[in-house]
């Protein structure tokens, strides 16, 4: 029998045999006398174990690890479900990010979006869309307006946006490094702005790195697409990962001692609907250290990503990084939007996940 939810969760009890929270990373600022740089790790332990490594939830921007503990509507989260499938858990929450904010930090003078804003990414179809692919959304719980009780959990939630992305790439490295160090050989489970830290983590520490999950990974490479509307959709936007698919450097082979070593072109739009996007001018440089790790993206239906994240796939498998890529539609899960863990069908979504990471 299963729930609105999802599987795992409702099959298996939630049995705990651990749980508790720490923080990895940091450094003190000599100047300050201060700590910045670290993240805080919630973890819980499965009584039964059924996966030998566990799973390390990275969340994307404006968000922190509770995004993955439950949903604004009040179902399990990703964590919960997982952890009912019998994985160990470990959620993050990144450098500078609720509860590893650390001390006042002048790298990162953003604030949160407003409430408008991020409800034009969360429940697009209420206003005339940005891109072609937001007339499909319907998962969403609740109206996903200010106002609605759904909705303003969900902003709730909101944290202030990062200042220095390429700061930030290197604070999670670093973290992201101890953490493995610590608990052992794990899988990367990254959304959106957190992906960029999964592959400077998974860079770091390929040994280590089992596999990665990446989430609609910030993106697509080099250069963001501006979203302007029909009839055109999309506009080359301002160039935000001079490392291809981070903002700070990467192993390449050959090596690259700077970004400007790196030379792109600007690849044609597979399709309607679809962006054109950047990647590497041949011959190309390969990742070396994230060729050797299974890698899996997933795209939803409706998302600001679908138009995109071709791009991601194209620029890593040039690289050398043969992956999977996975749009939702294809697997016949309808209707997602880029917050697909916190949706009405969020379970359905982490059992295709949670399939991939027992095959692989």
């Amino acid at each position: 029998m299963t729930t609105p939810y999802g599987t795992p969760a409702a099959t298996r009890p939630l049995e705990v045999a651990d749980q508790g929270c720490f923080f990895v990373g940091g450094d003190y600022d000599p100047e300050t006398d201060t700590m910045t740089g670290h993240a805080y790790v919630q973890y819980q332990l499965p009584a039964h174990p059924t996966y030998p490594y566990p799973l390390v939830l990275i969340h994307g921007g404006g968000q922190t690890g509770a995004g993955f503990l439950s949903t604004p509507a009040g179902r399990p989260g990703w964590a919960t479900i997982f952890l009912a499938a019998g994985f160990a858990v470990y959620a993050l929450d990144l450098p500078g990010r609720g509860r590893a904010q650390g001390h006042p930090d002048p790298r990162e003078p953003g604030h949160p979006r407003t409430a408008r804003d991020v409800a034009a990414r969360v429940r697009p179809r209420h206003a005339a869309p940005l891109w072609p692919q937001a007339v499909h959304h319907t998962r969403w719980p609740g109206d996903g307006v200010p106002g609605d009780r759904v909705y303003d959990q969900f902003y709730a939630s909101q944290v202030s946006g990062c200042g220095d992305l390429a700061q930030l790439e290197l604070d999670a490295r670093a973290a992201g490094a101890a953490l493995l160090d610590r608990i052992g050989p794990a899988v990367l489970l990254a959304h959106s702005l957190g992906a960029p830290a999964g592959w400077q983590i998974a860079d770091a520490r390929p040994d280590l790195t089992h596999a990665v999950v990446a989430v609609e990974p910030s993106g697509p490479p080099v250069r963001d697409v501006r979203l302007v509307g029909a009839p055109t959709w999309f506009e080359d936007g301002a160039t935000t990962r001079p490392w291809g698919i981070t903002s700070a450097p990467l192993t390449y082979d050959p090596p690259a001692g700077s970004a400007t070593e790196l030379q792109f072109v600007r690849h044609r739009a597979p399709g309607p609907g679809l962006a054109a996007c950047w990647r590497q001018a041949e011959p190309a440089r390969a990742l070396p250290n994230l060729k050797r790790i299974p890698i899996l993206i997933v795209t939803a239906e409706a998302s600001y990503h679908a138009p995109y994240d071709h791009g991601t796939s194209d620029y890593l498998e040039q690289a050398g990084v043969h992956h999977d890529f996975v749009r939702l539609a294809d697997r016949g899960i309808h209707g997602n939007g880029h917050m697909m863990m916190l949706e009405q069908n969020n379970g359905e979504v982490a059992d295709l996940l949670l399939r991939w990471i027992t095959d692989h």
